[in-house]
Formats: C-alpha cells, structure tokens, sequence
C-alpha cells in the first residue's frame, strides 16, 4: 500500500499535467494525431494504422502501462472527401484501469493548391474499473478501497478542427465535452475534465535534399493546469526509406529522446522520456510504436507511393 502512494505522490508531481488533465499524454505525440484531435482523421488521404505501448516511470512498482491502437482512412464516396477513424486505447495505473473506444469522423475541404481544413466529431464510451485483487492492505477492510470489483462507462464526445498542408499543420480540439462523471456506486466516483488541445508542426527542407526538420508544438490543458511539449525531428529519406533521430522538451516535467525510421510504408519508432527532476535518470518513461500507411486513392497518379509529411 505505501509503495502505491509513493507512487501516486511521484505521479501528481512529475507528471501533474498529464493525470490532472486525465488524458494519457504520449512522449511522440505527432505519431498519434487523430488520439487528439478526431478533425485529423482521414485528412491527408492515406490509410494510417498506428499503435502504441507506454511504460512510465519503470522501476516503480503498480506503475503506469497504456496500450493505444487506432486506424483512420478517407472515404472517397463523395466530394469534398470524408475521414474515418476508430481507435481503442487501455491505461493501467496500479489498480485502476481505464479503456476507452472511440468512432471518428472528419470533413473536410480544399483550401487553396494543396491545403485542407477539417472538421471532425469522435464519440465513445469510457469505462473505469477499480479491482483491488492482490492489494495489501495494512487495514483489512479499509473503506477507502472496495472489497471487490467496480466499474462503470459513460458515453464520451470530442470535436476538433485540422488544417493539413505539405509544409504546415495546425488543429485544434476540445475533448470530454460533457465532462462526465463516472458514478461506481455511492462511495466510488471519477470525475473526467474537458481539455483542450492546440498542435502545429511543420517541414523545413535543408540544402542538402535528403534531410528534412519537422518542428511541433503541443499545448494541452483542463484549464486548471497546462502543459507545453516541444520536439524536433531530423529526417533522413532515400529509395523510400526514412529515418529519424528527435528530441522533445517539456517545460518542468521531462526532456524526450526518439529515434525510428518508415520502411514501404512500415514505422518502428521509440522513445525515452527523461523526467527531470524528483525521479531518477533511470526511471523514465519508454514508448514504442508502431505503424503502417499506404495510399488509398485509386485514382490518383503514382499511387502507393507511401509518401506523406505524416509519417510519425
């Protein structure tokens, strides 16, 4: 029992952000895009299947574990064109774990040569479940956890806006919308905040043709507490092979390192995040994930080309 309190006393200071705002925040965000803003789904015309596995602050006993899959493709039944996505994510935390479902859906439009503004909705349904199974409790019968299993699901809504360009992308998304309340029974309750997402990134081709930097920004926040990361990637492509090295800052909570690469259309990326203060150097955070992406338009010269700016 202490070492789960320790636990939750390094959590709310180390990453007070991330639990405050209860969404799971991932070390690449840019990888995952359509996890938080349902607008981006679909939008860049290539279908996208995407996973990931976090384990935070490893060393720790009962520690943070999170399992993220999700696809999103356009629907080319009409024009402008259509986005879809669904997505299913689980996040362990010593004995609460939470999942989450989720169906998504854009529109969007041209916006000039190559640009495109989208307008998406995501509905789901949370689940929370509390299992004290292999707790030890100094007090048996303590109140202050359940004797047994309990759980409960709330229906779940998100919307966001996404500009997508070669060179450029910006969106912004609100999720939790109805800000639900989890009700378990009369003693066990998890409240779930609205939060806010603003993320913009971009492609900078160096002299040399082969290297590419691709800048971001993410800005999250419940409105009660916020959070700032920043990362940078170099990329180095050649015969339709890609590989990177980046590195991600966030202001009081971590520094992330990443590398990975895209091979035909296959992604392997990893990441380590580096809390930095409060925990050891050894104790971070490692993610690991995994894609694939191929194009989807039948009509379009060239096709199955594997080639986009959102790669990762």
């Amino acid at each position: 029992m202490r070492r789960i309190i320790v636990l939750f006393a390094l959590i709310s200071t180390q990453m007070g952000a991330i639990r405050a705002q209860w969404d799971v925040q991932f070390s690449d965000f840019t990888a995952l895009k359509s996890y938080y803003n349902p607008a981006a789904s679909g939008t860049d015309g290539l279908l996208n299947v995407a996973a990931a596995y976090s384990m935070q602050m490893l060393g720790y006993e009962h520690s943070p574990q999170t399992m993220f899959a999700g696809a999103d493709c356009p629907i080319y039944f009409m024009s402008p064109r259509h986005g879809a996505g669904l997505n299913i994510l689980s996040d362990q935390l010593g004995i609460f774990n939470t999942m989450r479902l989720n169906v998504q859906y854009a529109y969007n439009m041209k916006m000039g040569d190559k640009g495109r503004l989208a307008i998406g909705v995501q509905g789901g349904l949370i689940t929370e479940k509390i299992d004290p199974k292999g707790l030890e409790l100094e007090t048996q019968n303590d109140p202050a956890f359940p004797s047994s299993a309990v759980s409960a699901e709330h229906f779940d809504l998100a919307a966001g806006l996404y500009f997508y360009h070669p060179q450029l992308w910006m969106g912004l998304s609100a999720m939790h919308l109805m800000a639900p309340t989890l009700v378990m029974n009369e003693k066990y309750e998890v409240h779930v905040p609205m939060s806010f997402y603003f993320m913009t990134g971009g492609n900078i081709k160096l002299k040399n043709t082969l290297l590419t930097l691709q800048p971001a920004f993410m800005l999250m926040t419940d409105l009660l507490s916020w959070r700032e990361d920043i990362q940078c990637k170099a990329i180095y492509e050649y015969d339709e092979k890609k590989l990177y090295i980046g590195l991600g800052y966030s202001p009081r909570i971590s520094t992330t390192f990443m590398v990975g690469g895209m091979f035909h259309g296959i992604k392997v990326g990893y990441s380590y995040q580096m809390y930095t203060s409060g925990v050891s150097m050894i104790n971070g955070s490692h993610e690991i994930a995994l894609g694939y992406q191929t194009d989807l338009d039948l009509f379009k010269k060239g096709r199955n080309k594997h080639k986009s700016v959102r790669w990762l």
